[in-house]
């Protein structure tokens, strides 16, 4: 069966030749362009971390609601910590996603000039290494996520330094998520409705179970089966405006499994790379032409986060 995403090798630009380099980002350009979603291989992101995290996860999530829910912070919009069951929807849908998650967000010292805006990330007393794990893979997805924005404004004729000041200690959101076993049949809702993300970039790791899904051109849905160690990337809002809807973010969901698999839960650990609230978000002047004019107005990253997280029910 064809593929519904081309896959790419990470390493190739990281490591490889001038050839190379120009090959991968030829690819991840039309991967964006055309698809809005890449495989991506050797990625630098330690497997044998990933599924540490993985298994610290499914502890957090095994414990009691009462003590889950000590974990959730009040006025934050579910930016660090817990946000329980039924809280999040998409913008579309007023039905909440049957899913609850942990969210963790970027680290920086007391005196860092943007502290104000980062809150400190919550420690799960129950769980000991899910937060020192959680600022390892953290870390490790900004790295493999920077690569990935270099190739995109090579691609994009910006210079490759262009994405690095504005998400250098960017607002990222590392997000793991668990969806329960369906006990009954769902109210018109899914793991999670069709959306597409706000940020930049996502990268997936692998989820435990299927489900994810994409709107192709056609207007088909397509199931996204990555391969072994393969994580999966997809434009976000934020890069899709830039661009003026040149590099494309595409809907996806998560839909529920056949109902023979009912019993089985997933967890699944999305990495959203946000810039820094300052990033000025005003469609860049080459991608505006006649064949396609000028679709968004001015906006910085912060503001439009807040729009969006205000628009999916996470802000009042």
């Amino acid at each position: 069966m064809a593929r519904a995403i081309p896959v790419v090798d990470l390493s190739t630009f990281v490591n490889g030749d001038q050839e190379q380099r120009t090959a991968f980002v030829e690819k991840l350009g039309k991967a964006f362009h055309e698809v809005g979603f890449v495989g991506v291989v050797n990625h630098g992101i330690s497997k044998d971390l990933v599924d540490q995290f993985y298994t610290a996860s499914k502890e957090f999530f095994s414990l009691p609601v009462d003590t889950k829910r000590g974990y959730e912070v009040n006025g934050l919009a579910g930016q660090r910590g817990y946000t329980s069951f039924g809280k999040e929807h998409a913008k579309q849908s007023q039905v909440a996603d049957l899913k609850e998650f942990f969210q963790i967000g970027q680290f920086v010292d007391q005196d860092h000039p943007l502290k104000a805006e980062y809150p400190d990330n919550v420690k799960v007393e129950e769980v000991s290494a899910f937060y020192q794990l959680g600022k390892d893979l953290y870390k490790s997805f900004e790295s493999s996520g920077g690569h990935l924005l270099k190739a995109i404004a090579i691609h994009l004729d910006l210079g490759e330094d262009y994405f690095e000041q504005k998400i250098e200690d960017g607002n990222s959101i590392l997000r793991t998520i668990h969806y329960p076993p369906i006990t009954e049949e769902p109210r018109t809702a899914i793991r999670a409705e069709q959306h597409e993300d706000i940020n930049l970039i996502t990268l997936l790791v692998g989820a435990s179970a299927g489900g994810l899904q994409l709107l192709n051109n056609d207007g088909e849905w397509q199931d996204i089966t990555p391969g072994e160690n393969e994580i999966v990337i997809n434009v976000g809002d934020m890069l899709q405006r830039l661009t003026n809807n040149y590099l494309k973010s595409t809907t996806h969901r998560v839909v529920n499994p056949p109902k023979e698999q009912w019993h089985v839960p997933r967890l699944s650990i999305p990495f959203f790379l946000h810039p820094k609230s300052e990033m000025d978000l005003t469609c860049l002047d080459k991608c505006v032409t006649e064949a396609r004019p000028l679709a968004y107005e001015s906006i910085t990253a912060g503001d439009y986060l807040d729009e969006r997280l205000r628009e999916i029910g996470l802000k009042k």
